[in-house]
């Protein structure tokens, strides 16, 4: 058991992501492709495409993937990944979160959150970028509660649904 984001105790249990969690990941993550702005992607992704993506976040270092798990289902997913190619860069990480739709409103978010940056303590990670796809205010919320300051908008930068949306870009200093 673990203590949940109101101090009561829930069952969900936050762990690194695994082979066997890929095809439940695909599909949250599809639904957020096909169904929101909050990610640029445009055309779902069959497991075998996700795959390398699951290897570029291993167990150790700075790029991690932990899910929340409750009763043998998967209620969602973070990810800490490269912020850009360059080496200069590889003290900053770009932070992603999602949840399965039917499990939304839940705080999933924050115990994610919260057991990423637990993990992260003991890596060489220096500060934590987050891009929010705008409006959402849930999201925006959540970064603010967990120390994220807004430090610009990019305008009108993705193209989607026949429209083009603003990205908010947060930042949280880390230790290091």
């Amino acid at each position: 058991m673990r203590t949940g984001v109101n101090g009561t105790e829930t069952g969900i249990r936050i762990r690194p992501g695994i082979e066997d969690d890929l095809e439940e990941l695909t599909r949250i993550y599809n639904h957020y492709i096909t169904e929101t702005p909050i990610t640029f992607d445009l055309e779902p992704f069959t497991v075998e495409q996700r795959h390398p993506w699951l290897l570029a976040h291993p167990d150790v270092g700075p790029y991690r993937l932990r899910v929340a798990k409750e009763g043998g289902k998967i209620l969602g997913y973070m990810t800490s990944s490269a912020f850009r190619p360059k080496q200069a860069y590889s003290t900053s990480v770009e932070t992603s979160v999602y949840v399965a739709p039917e499990h939304v409103g839940r705080g999933i978010g924050s115990l994610l959150y919260a057991s990423l940056f637990k993990v992260l303590e003991q890596e060489d990670v220096h500060q934590a970028i987050a891009g929010v796809t705008l409006p959402n205010e849930a999201s925006q919320r959540l970064h603010q509660r967990f120390g994220f300051q807004p430090v610009g908008v990019h305008k009108e930068v993705g193209r989607k649904f026949g429209r083009f949306w603003d990205v908010a870009w947060f930042q949280k200093p880390l230790s290091h």
